[in-house]
């Protein structure tokens, strides 16, 4: 347990006093050494009343016992626990990263694929106030992780992200917009998928139904398109070595950026398209996005705090204070029949 909500703060008020003592107790010494130029001892103690100098040493002494407690208060005693509830809030969105063959273009170094996880654990570095879900999807859409604050699960499975880890390829866009709906859905106001793709879509028929469940659940599609729209081969690893990915005539598959999908996409449930432009950049961008969603708070952590004590060392200092103004220190006396020397 600390003593002291803020130690240093202790540390630095209680040297102040002990400087301010050190500095009155050489000032009560100069003073003496003036009297003692000025008068004698003998006259001095007939000018001055006994109990004076005893009045003033206690004043003395309750004024600097005033001033350290004073002190002690501002750097907040602390002892006793007790429980809080720490509140947060927090916009809602999800995470759709495309995993299929084609993100393994090389038209971004090393592909569209790393390059959009970089992208996503920069991102994640930044969203303070986003709780995030990851979806990864090709023709089928599987949850990575469901809606969360902890940055570091979602960095880690992003990291993870791999073309081979997925049973079945091609692309359906409606599969991860679906499947982010039911993950948001217990969200209440306006929320976001973030659909990192190329854009192609072997399922263009259920495009419009996923887009209806987007709108019914107030979800925005921030559609980020990776990828060059001349185009780019899709590298394979075979028994010989690195080869490109053949359609059924044996013709090279060039894979592009299909943007006017991603446009309409993000138009038709109220959100935006965001073209790839590199990793600070589009983190950046989407950050924007992300701070415009609604809000919600919730309970963030149940904690144990030490309970301030600051108004008892208050209190006896304002005691101590007090008491020093209330000792006169001013009395002389001076006895029949003699003079003031």
């Amino acid at each position: 347990m600390e003593l002291f909500a803020d130690f240093k703060v202790f540390a630095y008020l209680f040297f102040t006093a002990l400087l301010i003592t050190l500095l009155w107790l050489l000032g009560i010494k100069r003073k003496n050494k003036i009297i003692n130029l000025l008068w004698s001892k003998a006259n001095y103690k007939r000018l001055i009343d006994p109990s004076l100098k005893v009045r003033r040493k206690l004043r003395n002494i309750f004024f600097l016992l005033g001033l350290l407690f004073l002190f002690i208060a501002l750097a907040g005693p602390q002892w006793g626990r007790e429980k809080t509830v720490a509140f947060a809030t927090y916009s809602q969105a999800v995470i759709a990263l495309d995993v299929s063959n084609s993100m393994l273009a090389q038209d971004f170094k090393p592909n569209r694929l790393e390059s959009a996880k970089r992208m996503i654990n920069m991102l994640l570095s930044q969203s303070a106030e986003q709780r995030l879900g990851l979806i990864a999807f090709t023709s089928k859409a599987y949850l990575q992780c469901p809606i969360t604050t902890d940055t570091l699960a979602l960095k880690s499975l992003t990291s993870s992200f791999s073309t081979e880890n997925v049973p079945v390829q091609g692309t359906s866009l409606s599969a991860a917009l679906e499947l982010a709906a039911q993950m948001l859905a217990p969200y209440s106001g306006k929320k976001a998928i973030v659909l990192i793709t190329d854009g192609e879509d072997h399922f263009p028929q259920d495009i419009q139904h996923a887009v209806s469940i987007s709108r019914d659940h107030e979800i925005n599609v921030i559609a980020v398109g990776i990828g060059k729209p001349e185009g780019e081969l899709i590298p394979i690893k075979t028994a010989q070595g690195k080869e490109y990915k053949k359609d059924k005539q044996g013709n090279p598959i060039l894979t592009k950026l299909n943007e006017k999908v991603l446009k309409d996409l993000a138009q038709q449930t109220g959100g935006v398209y965001i073209r790839y432009s590199g990793e600070l950049k589009t983190a950046g961008d989407i950050l924007d996005q992300l701070d415009h969603l609604d809000k919600t708070t919730d309970q963030k952590a149940k904690l144990f705090k030490y309970k301030n004590r600051y108004q008892i060392a208050l209190v006896i200092a304002l005691l101590f204070l007090i008491t020093s103004i209330l000792i006169s220190p001013r009395k002389v006396k001076f006895k029949k029949g003699e003079r003031n020397v």
